[in-house]
């Protein structure tokens, strides 16, 4: 209702709002995503008429007089012609198939062939990997007190071990380009993030120690055993001791010499892979090397993104499992430092960049956590703070 309130307002256009469909363009790192993705609400009003000298008419210019009021509401009315933070959690629609009389019978023939073969092979590969893990893990962890050294190689062995039966679940197709990373003190990898599925695909190669959101049900069972193995960070994001922690926790792993890389998805909530969100700026606040990695999933064969708001991590693997493949690119790029007359945020924006350019992301000026709570009371204020003072300044002129 509201866009159609606003469709009647600028004169009636037929479709305004944007489309998420397609690979987003790739623009250079020096192009400014804030100006680029936001709409000028402007391009969406109807021109002047001429038959009237060229006057706008009383509604326009109650219009252009009430956008310029505050870039508060520029900034809604901009929302609501093309909303880019809702467009980074949408899931992409199966382009529709070109019906015929000859690709019915191919299309049943691959769902019966996904479904009935597929799909059970599958299950029984993913039930052999958690049989191995958790037998060959426990027999470790009490047969082997008393050597820890060998103890944590063979359960960091088992931790990959299970991740590659992970993909083959999916019948992964992974393509790793770039050297893969080392045990090295003094060093953060930070990845773009879609799904869970990124700290598996890289898990597999590499033994991570990984900063994860805290999960229910079995996938935190499992969580706590990979990340007891590996040395991960589990935290809760609606607590605030956690996140106070947090920053000595990655300060102490960072200086370990013996510990895993420590891998970092900075975004902090999973993004449909054509869309970059902001960066939090805890991992960029280490006095240590950044080493940026770029995930990019093929979409023709599935979309590999997770919905957490509107899914849960089962069903999310169900749909994996029943599709032909996961097609995916990663990329270990140049480790970058931080300059001395660079803060923290700069940093983070630096590498964003990085990310963005070799996975083909779109830029977006958003925090990804708004996805699951409300903007504060001080953005609130500020925006408030802001709309008073344009009416003020407007009703001095």
């Amino acid at each position: 209702m509201v866009v159609d309130a606003w469709r009647r307002l600028v004169g009636g256009k037929s479709s305004i709002m944007g489309s998420c469909r397609g690979e987003p363009e790739m623009k250079p790192a020096s192009a400014e995503p804030e100006e680029a993705d936001r709409p000028d609400t402007r391009d969406y009003l109807p021109p002047p008429d001429s038959s009237a000298g060229n006057h706008p008419s009383p509604k326009l210019l109650l219009l252009h007089d009430l956008l310029d009021v505050s870039s508060a509401l520029n900034e809604a009315a901009g929302a609501i012609v093309d909303d880019s933070f809702t467009r980074c959690f949408k899931s992409n629609t199966p382009e529709p198939w070109n019906w015929n009389i000859y690709l019915f019978p191919l299309w049943c023939f691959g769902v019966l062939v996904r479904y009935l073969i597929l799909f059970p092979a599958r299950v029984v590969i993913l039930a052999m990997g958690h049989i191995i893990f958790f037998s060959s893990f426990f027999s470790v962890h009490f047969l082997l007190q008393r050597q820890q050294v060998l103890r944590r190689k063979i359960q960091r062995f088992l931790a990959e071990l299970l991740c590659c039966f992970y993909v083959a679940s999916w019948t992964g197709v992974i393509k790793y380009h770039g050297p893969l990373p080392s045990l090295r003190p003094n060093q953060v990898f930070v990845a773009n993030h879609t799904s869970m599925i990124d700290f598996i695909i890289l898990e597999q190669v590499t033994p991570f120690a990984v900063t994860m959101q805290k999960h229910p049900g079995w996938v935190g069972v499992l969580q706590n055993f990979i990340l007891e193995t590996v040395g991960g960070i589990c935290f809760n994001r609606g607590e605030v001791k956690d996140r106070e922690v947090m920053g000595e926790k990655l300060k102490n792993h960072v200086e370990g010499s013996d510990n895993n890389p420590l891998l970092i998805f900075p975004e902090g909530t999973c993004v449909n892979n054509q869309y970059s969100v902001m960066f939090k700026k805890g991992a960029f606040e280490l006095d240590c090397a950044i080493c940026p990695v770029a995930i990019k999933y093929n979409k023709i064969f599935v979309d590999a993104f997770w919905n957490s708001k509107k899914q849960s991590f089962t069903k999310h693997l169900v749909r994996l499992m029943t599709s032909w493949a996961v097609v995916c690119d990663v990329w270990y790029l140049e480790p970058q430092t931080r300059r001395p007359d660079e803060t923290p945020i700069e940093f983070s924006e630096r590498v964003r960049d990085i990310i963005c350019a070799r996975a083909g992301l779109k830029k977006v000026p958003w925090d990804g956590y708004l996805k699951h709570s409300r903007p504060g009371p001080k953005l609130r204020e500020r925006k408030q703070q802001s709309y008073a003072e344009s009416i003020l300044q407007l009703l001095e002129k």
